[in-house]
């Protein structure tokens, strides 16, 4: 999955102290993204799967409104970033900094609106 993609959309579905995630979306080529793993935000890594450019992931809850995420590949660091969900819910702002396949550095930052 390309961080410099053009849309995306993220389901969260709780199952006890687990929340899976589902990532769809299209790429900066136009292609067809997907992506899931589960977390239990504890700041262990999980796999992920669907994505070539990582296989694991940990979050850790700062607050209830903050989080802390590390993505790697073959253990291998490759992005971290901060999760920040607004007062009302509505909204959550993601702030991603990392390497990219062509060893280039990015930071990105967008914005997701609940629907």
């Amino acid at each position: 999955m390309s961080w410099r993609a053009k849309n995306q959309s993220f389901v969260y579905e709780v199952a006890g102290d687990n929340v899976k995630v589902t990532v769809d979306g299209v790429d900066a080529d136009g292609k067809p993204t997907h992506n899931e793993w589960t977390d239990k935000f504890d700041n262990k890594d999980y796999p992920v799967t669907g994505d070539p450019t990582q296989d694991m992931r940990s979050y850790r809850r700062i607050d209830d409104h903050n989080l802390e995420m590390t993505v790697k590949k073959s253990g291998k660091v490759t992005m971290t970033g901060r999760l920040v969900i607004s007062a009302d819910g509505k909204s959550r702002t993601v702030t991603i900094t990392g390497t990219d396949a062509k060893g280039e550095k990015f930071t990105n930052t967008a914005v997701y609106d609940k629907q």
